[in-house]
């Protein structure tokens, strides 16, 4: 066991204690993977980070780091929180990409780009897989979740490494008054994301901007929304097959979300997705597609704690 560089930061949120925390080890090298999930079990948030030098094929195609992600139940290919918070971290610690206007993670699902915009951090969505759900599995998870079909306005399996079953409900007060059944989820395997959609915010507004990433990542408020013309999602996410009952705020569940509702014209190009409400969370994750079809997604991170670990 050694000394190793360890931080914990907040993600999605510019107010510690506000989003979602990330357990970050930034020298993971001579762990094993059996060392790594022991850490992650210990310190039991949703998901703990271990950074590493690229492997030689990933450096060769521009990696500057490499991200191993860990739950309490076990490892993802990738995850957006700890994809933001890992990056931050390793900046924090002085780590320099190798191309000033974009840093490059390797992860298990491949290489992501991430961008600085100011302070803030967005990373690309990768690529998405998804199809519907079976008419039974939609019925066990209704059922898990205390939902009539009828508030279900459209369904999708949604794999960006991460499968995650999409649900777009009809009402948001009936989003954030959801009880799930824990145990049925996580006996059914299946992790399920909920988002609603404002309607009532449309993207007029915001098509008069010829940048569609300045329309997400433009000027801050502290309590963005309507009156800034930017249209809202209220999001919750249900994990408890990954032991994680309920995430306060989810990245690839948001990317997947995005990269779905937009495709179908069932969300605008630009908005900010809500999430953590009934944990006492505000996570606010930033959305937005460019020009070119890419949908990027961003938020703020802050440093809670900094330090060493023995591991």
């Amino acid at each position: 066991m050694i000394t190793r560089t360890f931080t914990q930061v907040d993600v999605f949120t510019d107010t510690a204690y506000l989003g979602n925390p990330l357990a970050v080890v930034l020298d993971g090298s001579g762990l094993s993977s059996a060392d790594m999930q022991h850490f992650a079990r210990w310190t039991n948030l949703s998901e703990t980070t271990f950074l590493l030098p690229p492997t030689p094929e990933a450096a060769a195609q521009g990696a500057d780091y490499q991200v191993r992600i860990f739950t309490p139940g076990g490892e993802l290919p990738f995850a957006g929180h700890p994809t933001l918070g890992s990056c931050h971290a390793w900046l924090q610690a002085g780590g320099q990409p190798k191309a000033p206007e974009c840093i490059v993670q390797e992860c298990g699902q491949g290489l992501v780009r991430i961008r600085r915009d100011g302070s803030r951090l967005v990373f690309a969505a990768p690529p998405l897989q998804r199809s519907l759900p079976s008419a039974q599995l939609l019925a066990d998870v209704s059922a898990a979740l205390g939902l009539a079909p009828q508030h279900i306005l459209a369904s999708q399996l949604l794999n960006n490494g991460p499968l995650w079953l999409g649900l777009l409900l009809d009402d948001e007060e009936l989003l954030l008054a959801l009880e799930p059944d824990h145990a049925a989820l996580k006996a059914l395997g299946q992790k399920v994301g909920v988002a609603h959609i404002d309607q009532g915010v449309t993207a007029t507004p915001l098509i008069a901007r010829s940048n569609r990433e300045a329309r997400a990542f433009g000027p801050r408020t502290s309590t963005p929304g309507a009156a800034q013309g930017v249209a809202q999602a209220q999001v919750r996410a249900f994990a408890a097959p990954i032991g994680v009952n309920e995430d306060p705020v989810t990245g690839s569940l948001n990317a997947s979300l995005a990269q779905w509702l937009i495709a179908d014209g069932l969300a605008p190009s630009s908005y900010i997705a809500t999430q953590g409400t009934c944990l006492g969370r505000h996570g606010q994750v930033m959305v937005s597609q460019d020009d070119h079809g890419q949908v990027w997604v961003g938020g703020d991170v802050v440093t809670c704690i900094a330090g060493t670990v023995t591991l």
